[in-house]
């Protein structure tokens, strides 16, 4: 370490702030445009929304408002026993009591001796030493003892040097954000596809109105495919014409009854082993290959994999043996409204899961696609949670996954859905390498260059080479 850093405890630089919830039997304190963050938003260190909002109400009836630039950390919850969930925020924003909000103090801000964003990279830093600190609480969440977390020992250097360490970590996270940005943006597309398709039948019930109205009813199922219009369709290429009418001929006119009610003719209902089977393929010390990386419920959350864990084999985590595959659609059956799921990408890693996942892999003639899309659909996560058993740890048996009811439309259209987004999902698991990549070298040059191991001129030609 440079002689030049200096040494601080944490404490003595920064302003700590508990969180709180508003009560949520009252329904105005919720649903208003504050973001509310818990350890469910807490993915990716840059915080500006949250799937929970409260009002002003509820903010003065319970919770916590922190400016822009305050770092939060997660001090209790089940995933500090894996990571440890900690960002900046991008705007004002709310916390529930399980996380701390950290601000630097005005006099240190104003002498220039620290700054929001090296705290938070010294912080993403000391992942390990942190994994370390968390305390049990006896119900299967970890947590922290503040008072220790406040005595830890910050080396911080001047301030030339503190903004080029910043910028390079910027750097490298800003990559990960876009990329993070981009797939969420295809995810959404996707997802709009499907529940366009299969859950409001909208391309059915556009040739529905059409026929009753004496229009061409092909030619509004090929409006509501596209989202355009009969005018817009006219600018299109000969054989984008082609491909769409093509596939509006695969939907029907009418609807029919069914145990789950009106439902395209033609169409049946099932459960989810129509689609696919339930992948209990374990590796063993016998079959095992020597390098794994791990995926863990704490670090999937909708839809992505936040991090993998690399592991020689006699040092696997706990229960760490499920075999996972490309195409394999993974669902977390403890706790599953947490939301644990995702699809198997390509990757050049060997990959293996908790047995907490229950692992579903197509059947012949069937697309990795609409067994993910309609496994992980909302209604069926939620019907999950229901199902679930448990006080400190509800789940439900990974079987039970399977045989969640569901509607099934014929070959040529689930050929169809599959061709429209497998794109986007292959585009998905390019970004997800390459952000697989950055948050490894992001991990393994911070803690060094926050202590002053290696200087930041030295990081250059690895980040070039990993972009």
């Amino acid at each position: 370490m440079n002689a030049e850093w200096k040494e601080y405890r944490l404490g003595d630089l920064t302003d700590w702030y508990s969180g709180g919830t508003p009560s949520k039997k009252r329904d105005e304190y919720w649903n208003g445009d504050i973001p509310w963050i818990s350890a469910s938003s807490m993915y990716g260190s840059r915080y500006s929304d949250s799937k929970l909002k409260i009002t002003e109400e509820g903010l003065k009836a319970g919770s916590k408002l922190v400016p822009e630039d305050t770092v939060l950390l997660l001090v209790r919850g089940s995933s500090l026993h894996q990571r440890i969930p900690v960002g900046i925020s991008l705007r004002p924003v709310s916390f529930n009591q399980d996380v701390k909000g950290i601000r630097i103090k005005d006099n240190v801000l104003k002498d220039e001796i620290l700054d929001p964003w090296f705290l938070l990279y010294w912080l993403i830093s000391q992942q390990y030493n942190l994994l370390q600190m968390v305390e049990n609480t006896g119900i299967g969440a970890g947590k922290f003892d503040t008072k220790q977390l406040q005595d830890l020992i910050l080396k911080v250097p001047d301030k030339e040097e503190r903004k080029l360490i910043v910028a390079t970590a910027k750097n490298i996270d800003d990559k990960i954000e876009l990329n993070r940005r981009i797939n969420q943006t295809l995810e959404q597309i996707a997802q709009a596809v499907f529940k366009s398709w299969f859950v409001d039948f909208e391309p059915v019930k556009a040739k529905i109105e059409a026929r009753e109205n004496g229009r061409n009813p092909e030619r509004a199922a090929m409006c509501a495919i596209s989202g355009k219009t009969e005018t817009e369709l006219q600018t299109l290429p000969p054989d984008q014409l082609t491909q769409l009418a093509t596939t509006a001929a695969l939907f029907p006119d009418k609807l029919a009854e069914s145990e789950l009610g009106m439902i395209p003719k033609g169409w049946s209902v099932g459960d989810l082993n129509s689609f696919c089977k339930l992948n209990k393929n374990s590796w063993t010390k016998k079959n095992a290959p020597e390098d794994l990386w791990y995926v863990d419920l704490a670090n999937t959350k909708n839809g992505y994999i936040l991090k993998i864990q690399n592991f020689l084999w006699g040092e696997s985590p706990s229960r760490a043996c499920r075999i996972l595959t490309y195409g394999d659609t993974i669902i977390g059956t403890v706790r599953p409204g947490n939301r644990s799921f995702a699809l198997i990408g390509k990757s050049d890693k060997v990959l293996t899961g908790s047995t907490g996942f229950a692992v579903l892999t197509p059947k012949k003639n069937y697309y990795r696609e609409i067994t993910y899309f309609i496994g992980a659909g909302n209604n069926n996560l939620e019907r999950l949670t229901l199902l679930a058993d448990g006080a400190a740890y509800p789940a439900v048996r990974p079987d039970v996954v399977t045989t969640i009811d569901c509607i099934i439309p014929n070959l040529e259209i689930i050929k169809g859905f599959s061709q429209m987004v497998a794109p986007l999902l292959d585009k998905m698991d390019s970004n997800n390498i390459e952000q697989t990549i950055l948050s490894q070298l992001r991990d393994t040059l911070l803690p060094k260059l926050l202590s002053g191991e290696i200087t930041v001129a030295e990081t250059q030609a690895q980040i070039e080479a990993a972009v």
